[in-house]
């Protein structure tokens, strides 16, 4: 196997646990080095955020050539389709991300799916082919072909011009391969890969395991799909090259910071080589150093001196470059033209979980978060960087979280991109799922943290290995075994796991999934470094895991969400020794267990990433200096699901400070927040007496003014009059590349005439499109099974430019439209 590092067909699919847990660090030891800063460091965030850190430009010696275009997908494999003769004009012409097939959003399986050991097959299991034909360059020859792959859902074999080289297990995290001995200079290359997407894979988490005592339920509480969903590309390097670079800042909080950058070598010559190493604000050079590796070196480590860089911080997330330039000697021994490059971005910071809480840059911060799944409506994983991206910006800017877990899995080193920008601090998951397999089992999920920390060690956002698996039993020598391997990779971060129950901690930070009855309550937090890991999700109060947040569900219900989340956030804000709590869930995702039409409802989004009443209480979080926000937890409905309308306990989230209400005009209340109740939250919820509105007689608008101070700062307005309702149609972004990949999202939703929710809506929504792009959506939409919100992609189609207009009518709401366009790429 060849987690996060290169593969050839010599290898055997079990790696020993030496070769995992130590690989380059080294077989012949480290040479260190020593460097001084040169350059003084700009004080400019703006620009060193814009300035960030870009592969390194392809040279005669190292190049990266991305494969993201031309595959020709063959769907379910056959016999001889990864040989270079197999005629596969036939096959369809797919770019990467893909997803092996296009569903709908909901109803994946038929009502009576048995299970997929019991034969049942949700859509997307099943092998599948991919094929990519490719000639190199005639400079080229010479030198060493690689293969990388960022993600294959869920064991890849692959194959260069009929040879195999191996399996790959493992859907979540990189891997790569070499090519070189294979590679026709003359010629047509075959790459070919079939990916088994079956969730039988029982040797690899996070299969393996049943719900209770029902064989035929893979015991995985989330879809996993299929497909070559993340990026693949070619990397065309010198016979010595850098194959990664972990740059590691020390004494950050101390005039002796520095950065320790260890360079991982892959060299098949003894060639006399110089390392150097530059850190960078921007294009501004802070500080450099060099070595030269004796023969058969595989590894330096460098040290440059940084004492007057800004801290990167979840309000300052400011980012420096780190470029590792390999050059040989010339015949006089001096250093000549650099034959490799390897780039990326860090920041400084120092992140300790103690006893008394989560400390960043030595001050105490709460932290305030909710759990991703990586998992869109159609394609399932298969969607690309923006799309990826986006969801940062909205756990950040919309939801004001300060953390993110990556449950179950590593997710798109695009969202992880994001993350860093934006000051979202990340916890970094290994792929699995209660349950922990045989020794061979074991050892591939050693492979997947091997390879999660070495492609995730230099994002400054992480700041915690969660290398456990998801409420598993105890396993000692399994969890000793994952967590020594975290720290002899990466000594500068913290080790965790998510625990839910009273198993033994064999990590540094205990994380706790936290499901009370009283979720005014959380359990006793213990006398060690503590982060709830979960909460509120499909949680009946004294009842079981089966509590549906649809936006079709009684409005009551939908109002209990928003409550339940902002109690469990105020508990863990009453005990410094609760370092904070990631609430489950951000987005709801799909899912064969508690699942309404195949979706999972405990999302304080929907599979949309439209917020619910539940995302109201997490909006409200944020200084009105900021953003002010005045959001309802409820709608002002009086039909079948709310007849008498929000309640007597109706609840309002806002950072205001006061609040007014009005029935036509006419003077109602006036409320406050509820800091008896939730003395610990920054801005408390609202509750009013909403109670008194009776349906038999003309329903009343209502109207609620926000004050700070004595200035009023918002007014919002809700129509119980349904005849006056639209149509909202919006998109993310005006622009994408027409690269035949870049997607935004356009999202549609009824409106009362004042621009509130209306839930309760029939009929469909269909959609019309003209120019160069492509609908990723179902078309008609159901809006009566969404609760009357949607969206759709517009991707832009390969080589084109030009204006995407989308047209979306509604038999009563009327007609929108967007336009979108798409430019050219370099």
């Amino acid at each position: 196997m060849c987690a996060g590092r290169i593969c050839d067909e010599s290898e055997e699919d079990s790696v020993p646990e030496e070769r995992v847990a130590g690989k380059g660090l080294s077989r012949r030891g480290f040479l260190r080095a020593g460097g001084v800063g040169v350059v003084g460091v700009a004080a400019n965030a703006a620009l060193a955020r814009q300035a960030l850190a870009a592969p390194a430009a392809p040279t005669l010696a190292g190049k990266v050539v991305p494969l993201e275009h031309e595959w020709r997908f063959g769907g379910p494999t056959v016999p001889g389709a990864t040989l270079p003769g197999f005629d596969d004009s036939h096959f369809e012409t797919v770019s990467l991300p893909h997803s092996n097939v296009r569903m709908s959003w909901h109803d994946l399986r038929p009502p009576d799916f048995p299970g997929e050991y019991a034969g049942g097959k949700s859509p997307y299991e099943f092998i599948s082919v991919y094929r990519r034909h490719f000639t190199m360059a005639p400079n080229e020859r010479g030198q060493r072909v690689l293969v990388d792959f960022g993600g294959s859902m869920t064991a890849s074999k692959v194959t260069i011009n009929g040879v195999y080289l191996g399996e790959y297990k493992g859907g979540y995290t990189p891997f790569s391969f070499e090519l070189t001995p294979h590679i026709d200079w003359r010629g047509d290359n075959v790459l070919a890969i079939e990916v088994d997407s079956r969730r039988t894979r029982a040797d690899i988490p996070p299969f393996g395991g049943a719900f209770g005592n029902d064989p035929d339920r893979v015991r995985v509480d989330y879809d996993t799909f299929g497909g070559l969903y993340r990026a693949v590309s070619l990397r065309v390097v010198p016979h010595a090259f850098i194959d990664n670079a972990f740059a590691r800042p020390v004494n950050v909080l101390t005039d002796e910071r520095a950065v320790e950058v260890r360079c991982y070598l892959d060299r098949a010559t003894d060639a006399p080589l110089v390392i150097e190493v530059e850190l960078l604000d921007g294009q501004r050079l802070l500080a450099r150093s060099s070595a030269r590796p004796a023969p058969g070196e595989d590894g330096v480590e460098l040290s440059l001196d940084a004492p007057d860089v800004t801290l990167w911080d979840v309000d300052n997330p400011y980012l420096y470059n780190v470029r590792v330039r390999l050059r040989e000697q010339d015949d006089n021994g001096d250093p000549a033209m650099p034959i490799h490059e390897f780039a990326t971005r860090i920041g400084f910071r120092e992140a300790r979980f103690t006893p008394e809480g989560f400390f960043l840059n030595g001050h105490r911060l709460q932290l305030f978060g909710l759990n991703r799944h990586q998992i869109f409506p159609y394609v399932g994983n298969a969607m690309p960087a923006r799309v990826q991206r986006r969801d940062a910006e909205i756990l950040r800017r919309e939801l004001n979280c300060n953390m993110v877990r990556t449950s179950h899995y590593p997710q798109s080193p695009d969202f992880l991109d994001a993350c860093d920008e934006l000051g979202l601090l990340v916890w970094d998951e290994m792929p699995g799922w209660q349950y922990v397999g045989d020794e061979a089992w074991q050892d591939v999920a050693v492979e997947n943290v091997d390879a999660m920390i070495r492609r995730d060690w230099n994002h400054p956002s992480i700041i915690l290995w969660a290398v456990r698996i998801n409420e598993s039993g105890a396993r000692p020598e399994f969890e000793t075994r994952l967590n020594d391997l975290a720290h002899r990779l990466d000594p500068s971060r913290q080790t965790t796991g998510a625990y839910n129950g009273s198993q033994p901690l064999r990590a540094d930070v205990r994380g706790q999934n936290d499901y009370r009855d009283d979720m005014t309550t959380l359990s006793p937090p213990r006398d060690l470094p503590y982060l709830v890991t979960e909460a509120v999700g499909q949680k009946r109060p004294f009842g079981p895991f089966d509590q549906t947040y649809l936006r079709t569900d009684p409005v009551a219900d939908q109002q209990a969400q928003a409550l339940r989340h902002a109690q469990v956030h105020n508990a863990a804000a009453a005990d410094q020794r609760y370092s904070g709590l990631v609430a489950w869930c951000a987005f709801e995702y799909l899912s064969t267990r508690n699942s309404i039409h195949d979706v999972k409802t405990p999302g304080v989004c929907d599979l949309f990433r439209i917020h619910k009443p539940g995302a109201s209480f997490y909006r409200s979080q944020v200084s009105p200096a900021e953003r002010v926000v005045l959001e309802p937890a409820f709608y002002w409905d009086f039909g079948e699901k709310s007849p008498n309308g929000p309640g007597a306990e109706a609840m309002i989230s806002s950072n205001c400070e006061r609040l007014e209400l009005y029935l036509d005009g006419e003077h109602l209340t006036s409320a406050q927040p509820a800091r008896g109740s939730f003395a610990h939250l920054a801005y408390p919820p609202f509750f009013v007496d909403l109670s008194g509105v009776d349906p038999a007689q003309p329903l009343p608008e209502l109207r609620i003014d926000g004050f700070v101070g004595d200035a009023r700062v918002v007014s919002r307005s809700f129509s119980p009059d349904r005849a006056a309702d639209q149509l909202l149609l919006e998109v993310d972004d005006p622009q994408i590349d027409g690269d035949g990949i870049d997607a935004t999202r356009v999202v549609f939703r009824a409106l009362d005439r004042h621009g509130a929710p209306r839930p309760f809506v029939t009929g469909d929504v269909t959609f019309t499109m003209t120019g160069p792009g492509e609908l990723l959506g179902e078309n008609p939409f159901q809006f009566e099974v969404a609760g009357g919100a949607g969206a759709v992609w517009i991707r832009g189609k390969l080589g084109s430019v030009g204006r995407v207009v989308l047209r979306a009518a509604h038999p009563t709401l009327g007609t929108k439209q967007v336009e979108v366009t798409v430019r050219r790429i370099p």
